[in-house]
């Protein structure tokens, strides 16, 4: 006899659930699931059940409550095409290394794999993004096989995939376990506590101390730790790059943050890695390589909760495996004092040098309105403990660059998947976690339009985050990408209008509509005000390139080549660069008020 007696399979699970201090959970019902759904109705009172408008929605929204409390993501979904929807928005949490469990139903297991409605092979479907993933096809094995997935999905970092068949959910547990199940031999136990190896430590301290230029790399893992990870970038007089899902490791305008990195980065952080004689990478596997120093240039270290992953990136000499806050405190004591810190200070000067120019470039007041002027407005209007989530696009430049981290926000995004429509959705998860914190979200008319049906989502539960839309009609990373990466002349990256002002009043929540700088900055501080689900949109120029922190030639003969192949908009594109570049080595000459 066991505590579940009697009970229905789906109940088991809901239970299993609560064990592992599961209180929310993101979805959409169906006839495939419908078992589950009434287990949670029933347990309204413990488990929130979150209603979306698309299921993959509410795969991005459990990875990112997963992202913003370190806690496990849940959605549901139902059998077929519902939880076919779910991929896109596990894929990001995969990618991103984020503890995820998807529930899903499936047919009834008399009737699959015979071509029945909605009949599909979930676990082969799931089978590559997950780390755990099985059907529960009898109520004996429901808590086992849900104590499982939780803990293989915080252990790994990854997702986990339950299945149920529907007429599996209905049955009852009779307690006829076979003779080697033996009831009550399953835990909701998870140790999260891992022991640094301290002779690795000690050989890594001898290499960071013997470096000169020692450059860190700080990314997601390195969240919890920015107190430690500033200790030891002031003990080595190393200036700190941060990989964008590592935004909010430490804040961007203290004196060791030299930004971001890469095509979103700073000039400063470029040259600091071309230079760097010790790479110092922390819960980070940024990948685009060809921004890191030069294989053999630099001697490295990696700190990383995943074996798999040293090494993955950049030769180290010396991995680290475990919590970064574990592992940095236990290394500070270690290092010794740089008295050199001519590396730094170069950086330090570069970066006040990087910033007065994008004060620059923020604070033109033409017409149409420069894209990272909002992002600027945006980020002044900030509490101190907001949430930002930001999707991907040229929204994406403008907020990793603009929009400043102070100590206290939280920052995140798809990263690695750099999924477009997942802003909307991580806006949604963030305050549902944190109620009384501002979730702001940043996005583009492209990657909104994709859920934006989550609007109302924010309106149903009344949830008062804030959407900044960056107005172009436009695809226009995709729009750069042809031109600068290939040498092509854009093609199909071109929308017809949509009034997303409007359609928030049409939803029951607030619309705002910026189309004039001289009136940008007090429609958002009134906007950033309101006390209800809010969108404002700002018409920006579509010309606007978001620009890499250093413009090699290949960029500009690239540029060159689309233009002289047909591009449509070259003279506009053209005044656009050229106007950009006057208005930068003027910059001293002249003022924007």
């Amino acid at each position: 006899m066991t505590e579940y007696e009697n009970m229905r399979t789906a109940d088991i699970i809901a239970e299993a659930l609560l064990d592992w201090n599961v209180d929310v959970i993101f979805g959409l019902p169906g006839d495939g699931i419908n078992g589950f759904i009434e287990a949670l109705r029933l347990r309204q009172n413990k488990i929130r059940f979150i209603l979306v408008r698309h299921e993959e929605s509410a795969a991005f929204m459990a990875c990112a409550y997963a992202k913003y409390t370190g806690r496990l993501g849940v959605c549901v979904a139902t059998s077929g095409p519902g939880a076919i929807h779910l991929l896109n928005g596990l894929y990001d949490a995969k990618a991103d290394n984020t503890p995820v469990l998807a529930i899903t139903g499936t047919t009834y297991s008399d009737l699959m794999n015979s071509n029945y409605q909605q009949d599909v092979n979930l676990l082969q479907l799931f089978s590559d993004v997950t780390v755990y993933n099985s059907m529960i096809t009898v109520p004996e094995q429901a808590e086992m096989t849900v104590d499982i997935a939780c803990r293989t999905a915080l252990a790994q970092r990854g997702v986990s995939h339950l299945t149920i068949p529907i007429d599996v959910q209905e049955k009852k547990l009779s307690g006829k376990y076979s003779r080697h199940n033996v009831a009550y031999h399953t835990s909701d136990v998870h140790i999260t506590e891992t022991s640094p190896n301290h002779a690795l430590i000690e050989k890594a301290s001898k290499i960071l101390n013997s470096g000169s230029k020692v450059v860190i790399l700080a990314g997601q893992g390195a969240l919890q730790s920015g107190e430690e990870v500033i200790a030891v970038a002031e003990r080595l007089g190393a200036p700190v790059v941060k990989a964008l899902l590592g935004k909010a490791v430490i804040p961007d305008d203290n004196v060791y943050s030299l930004g971001g990195i890469g095509l979103l980065g700073t000039e400063p952080s470029s040259d600091a890695m071309s230079e760097a004689d010790t790479l110092f990478m922390i819960g980070t596997s940024f990948p685009y390589t060809d921004y890191l120093p030069k294989p053999g240039q630099a001697r490295g270290i990696q700190i990383d909760i995943k074996a798999e992953k040293i090494g993955l990136r950049y030769p180290v000499e010396i991995g680290l495996i475990g919590d970064s806050k574990t592992i940095l405190s236990e290394l500070l004591p270690l290092l010794v004092q740089k008295k050199n810190l001519e590396f730094l200070k170069s950086k330090q000067q570069a970066m006040k040098n990087w910033n007065r120019l994008l004060r620059e470039r923020s604070s033109r007041t033409d017409n149409p309105i420069k894209p990272q002027a909002i992002a600027m407005m945006v980020s002044e209007e900030l509490e101190e403990n907001a949430i930002i989530s930001v999707d991907c696009g040229t929204n994406t430049s403008w907020a990793a660059r603009y929009i400043d981290i102070r100590k206290g926000m939280k920052f995140s995004l798809s990263g690695t998947l750099s999924s477009m429509g997942n802003g909307l959705p991580y806006a949604i998860a963030a305050q549902i976690a944190f109620p009384g914190r501002q979730s702001v979200a940043f996005v583009g008319d492209g990657g909104l339009t994709m859920l934006m049906g989550e609007f109302a989502t924010a309106v149903q539960y009344d949830l008062p985050i804030k959407v900044i839309v960056i107005k172009n009609n436009t695809l226009g990373m995709i729009r750069w990408e042809q031109m600068g990466f290939l040498g092509n002349p854009e093609y199909g990256v071109e929308f017809t209008p949509i009034d997303f002002a409007k359609f928030a009043e049409a939803c029951g929540g607030k619309g705002y509509s910026i189309k004039k700088a001289s009136e940008a900055a007090s429609i958002i501080h009134k906007a950033m005000k309101e006390n209800k689900p809010t969108l404002i949109e700002a018409y920006v120029d579509p010309f606007e390139p978001p620009m890499p922190p250093n413009v090699g030639m290949d960029y500009v003969n690239n540029l060159a080549q689309s233009f002289a192949k047909g591009q449509p908009y070259a003279k506009r594109i053209g005044l656009t660069l050229f106007r950009n570049k006057v208005h930068e080595v003027l910059k001293n000459y002249h003022t924007h008020s």
